[in-house]
């Protein structure tokens, strides 16, 4: 009867310890997590201010915000995407992460892509364009249809 008691008493600590694994992980990830936005919040690259031209049909617009940085697609990724003005939704180190997202993206129907620059930071890129303003309205049409999960979506300007 003893050794009943001792096997059941060793089994159910056994199974109390084993489940602290799975809190480890939670915080390992959230810290993974803050530490990715506290690297990309380092990023030395000034951002530079561009003036929406005013129009007679348009009410002046604040000034929008673009940050310089030489990227290019990454490992398997297609070229083709990526033009000088892109809307960036994510940036990460871990490429499962940035990988994650951007198939998140292809599911929505956006031809995502993933750059990396060359501080090594992954950028998530769910469209390209030649055209200042037209990453302008495409950003902001991302902001309004994923509000509030991408209302940090930011315009890089590609140094080629």
């Amino acid at each position: 009867m003893k050794k009943i008691i001792i096997a059941s008493l060793a089994l159910i600590s056994l199974v109390t310890l084993g489940s602290c694994k799975a809190k480890q992980s939670a915080y390992r990830k959230a810290y993974e997590q803050a530490k990715q936005r506290e690297i990309a919040g380092q990023d030395n690259k000034p951002a530079l201010e561009y003036e929406a031209p005013a129009t007679s049909t348009t009410v002046a617009q604040a000034p929008v915000t673009v940050r310089k940085e030489r990227v290019t697609t990454y490992t398997g990724e297609d070229a083709n995407h990526l033009k000088r003005f892109s809307v960036v939704i994510g940036s990460f180190q871990n490429p499962t992460n940035a990988r994650n997202l951007k198939d998140r993206m292809v599911q929505e129907g956006y031809n995502a892509v993933l750059a990396t620059n060359e501080a090594g930071m992954l950028r998530v890129i769910v469209a390209s364009f030649d055209a200042r303003e037209e990453a302008v309205a495409s950003r902001d049409a991302i902001r309004a249809r994923f509000a509030p999960d991408f209302k940090d979506a930011w315009l890089l300007e590609n140094d080629l």
